[in-house]
């Protein structure tokens, strides 16, 4: 006997259309499921090919059911009401939620996890991932729930996240074997430490200098590295006070000009789900910038 080939969706579909329809809206489906509007929407419309019916029709971002589509519905609820009361099933829903976010090295290292616990302490629920990149990556890592990284917002399309300052970091010991700085031009004897994501000449430009861009020396592609050259005193970086806040505060290193400065590079955040985890750890993130910018301004004043 011959058993009758099956039109079945995946489940994923089925959830995306349940959430779609008793919402009226792909993002709020997205928001609830923790994944993209467009995601729903493609999951949505794969159930509609296999099946050869339109299930939901668009008016803008509203969504109605078609008639075909709200029997559906009926005949679906009850089925995955008995997948979701099924014990291995609740076990499930118990365990940790997963949040994966996808982060440049330096600002996971100096941002993120000095203040880290006070996010776990008050979300003991999830199983937290953080994933280092680069800097400018044009991709997040795979399945990344949220993603931190530098550039022009208006470019990427992602919010600003943290915009600093950068401004010459030097260690003592430097300071002593070559002498002291006591006004830019100064910098001229100085070595200068160079990395392609923050470059000397706004710097320069802030300072009436009218330099070229240094061609000499190491070029060094992450901005922890930089400041690490610069505490074993090989050289002045041009650094972010609050990213450097770590050896500032032991005096490792120490601001050449503090009243002299130039934005950085903003840190952004890219497009991420605006309710759960994801949302929860984005407001608490935004707090820790504000409050990471707001010490490593008051820094500077105290030395200017």
């Amino acid at each position: 006997m011959n058993t009758p080939r099956l039109h079945l969706p995946s489940l994923d579909g089925l959830l995306a259309f349940e959430a779609a329809a008793r919402h009226g809206t792909f993002e709020r489906a997205a928001d609830e499921l923790c994944v993209t509007g467009s995601a729903i929407a493609k999951r949505v419309a794969a159930v509609e090919q296999l099946l050869g019916v339109q299930l939901l029709v668009r008016r803008g971002k509203s969504l109605t059911l078609t008639p075909v589509g709200k029997e559906y519905l009926d005949q679906l609820r009850s089925p995955l009401r008995l997948l979701a009361e099924m014990p291995l099933h609740r076990k499930h829903r118990e365990q940790k939620e997963r949040l994966r976010v996808c982060s440049p090295p330096t600002f996971a290292r100096q941002i993120i996890m000095p203040r880290l616990a006070t996010f776990t302490a008050a979300h003991p629920e999830l199983e937290l991932e953080i994933v280092l990149t680069a800097p400018n990556a044009d991709t997040a890592a795979s399945d990344a729930d949220l993603w931190i990284r530098g550039g022009d917002p208006l470019s990427i399309g992602g919010m600003v996240l943290m915009l600093d300052c950068i401004t010459p970091l030097a260690a003592p010991a430097l300071l002593q074997r070559l002498g002291p700085v006591h006004e830019p031009a100064d910098l001229a004897s100085m070595p200068l430490l160079r990395t392609p994501l923050e470059h000397w000449t706004p710097w320069f430009r802030a300072a009436n200098l009218d330099w070229p861009e240094p061609a000499r020396g190491p070029k060094l592609m992450d901005l922890g590295l930089l400041l690490e050259a610069a505490a074993s005193g090989q050289g002045v970086a041009l650094g972010s006070p609050a990213l450097a806040h770590h050896w500032l505060a032991n005096d490792t290193l120490v601001p050449l000009f503090p009243g002299v400065v130039c934005p950085a590079t903003p840190y952004c955040l890219m497009p991420h789900a605006s309710q759960g985890a994801a949302a929860a750890f984005a407001r608490w993130l935004v707090g820790v910038c504000e409050r990471a910018v707001q010490e490593a301004s008051e820094f500077l004043s105290r030395r200017i």
